[in-house]
C-alpha cells in the first residue's frame, strides 16, 4: 500500500503543528504549509528525523495555491485546512471593520475553497480522499449564546456552508469535505486559559478522521466526535 499523503495549511504552530507530528509519527508523507517556512524553527526541526516536505504558502494568494498545486505531484489523501485568522478581538456590534471582516473571510472562508478547487485532481487521485475543515462553534447558530463575534463567527458559519456544499459536489468523485471544532485550545489564538492542549484536540481529530466512514461526511464534529448542531 502505498504511503498516505497528508498537505496542512497553517502548520507551524498550534493545532497545525501538532496535527504535523502525530502524522509523522504515523508514517504518513506529510507537506506543511506556511507563510514563512524560515521562521517555522519547530516544522524545521521535525525535518531531522521525518522527511517532511516543507512549503511556503499563504492562503490568501490564489495564485500561490495553484502554483503549489502545480508543484506537488503525488496523490493527496487528507487535505487538512487549518489555516485561520480571528481577526480584531474587538468586533463588537458598532465596533466591526469591513476591511478586517474581508480579510476574515478571505482565510477562512474563501482559500478552503480554493485549495479544493486546486488540489481537485490530486484528492480523486487518491481514491477516497478527505477534506478535514478546522471550523468553530462559535460558527454554529444553535450554540451562539453570547452574541457578538461577529467576523469571526459569520467566517465559521460560511466555511459551514461551504463544507455541506462540497461534500454534495464531490462525493461522486469519493472526496468527503468535514467541519471540525478541534475545542478551546491552549494556542496564540485560544489563549492560556484554554480549556485544552493542542496535544488533546490533535489526537482527538486525528482519531475522528481514522474513523470516518460515509455517513459523516458533510458534517459538523468536535475534537471528540460528536455531532454539532449547526
Amino acid at each position: 500500500m502505498a504511503t498516505r499523503h497528508l498537505l496542512i495549511t497553517g502548520a507551524n504552530r498550534g493545532i497545525g503543528l501538532g496535527l504535523v507530528r502525530l502524522y509523522l509519527r504515523a508514517g504518513w508523507q506529510v507537506t506543511a504549509a506556511c507563510r514563512s517556512p524560515e521562521r517555522a524553527q519547530q516544522l524545521l526541526e521535525l525535518t531531522q528525523d521525518y522527511p517532511l516536505e516543507i512549503v511556503e504558502l499563504d492562503v490568501q494568494c490564489h495564485q500561490a495555491i495553484i502554483q503549489l498545486a502545480n508543484d506537488i505531484q503525488t496523490p493527496i489523501h487528507l487535505l487538512i485546512n487549518n489555516a485561520g485568522y480571528y481577526g480584531p478581538k474587538s468586533a463588537a456590534f458598532g465596533d466591526t471593520d469591513a476591511e478586517q471582516w474581508m480579510q476574515v473571510f478571505g482565510v477562512n472562508v474563501i482559500a478552503v475553497q480554493k485549495m479544493a478547487e486546486a488540489f481537485l485532481e490530486h484528492l480523486q487521485a487518491a481514491n477516497g480522499a478527505i477534506i478535514a475543515n478546522i471550523s468553530s462553534k462559535m460558527g454554529s447558530m444553535t450554540d451562539n449564546q453570547g452574541g457578538g463575534s461577529y467576523l469571526y463567527r459569520s467566517s465559521k458559519a460560511a466555511l459551514n456552508a461551504v463544507v455541506k456544499s462540497q461534500s454534495i459536489d464531490l462525493a461522486p468523485a469519493k472526496i468527503a469535505s468535514l467541519a471540525i471544532h478541534p475545542g478551546w485550545v491552549q494556542t496564540e489564538m485560544g489563549g492560556p486559559n484554554a480549556l485544552i492542549t493542542v496535544e488533546q484536540s490533535s489526537a482527538g481529530i486525528k482519531q475522528l478522521l481514522d474513523g470516518y466512514h460515509e455517513q459523516m461526511n458533510g458534517g459538523f464534529f468536535d475534537y471528540q466526535g460528536a455531532a454539532i448542531a449547526w
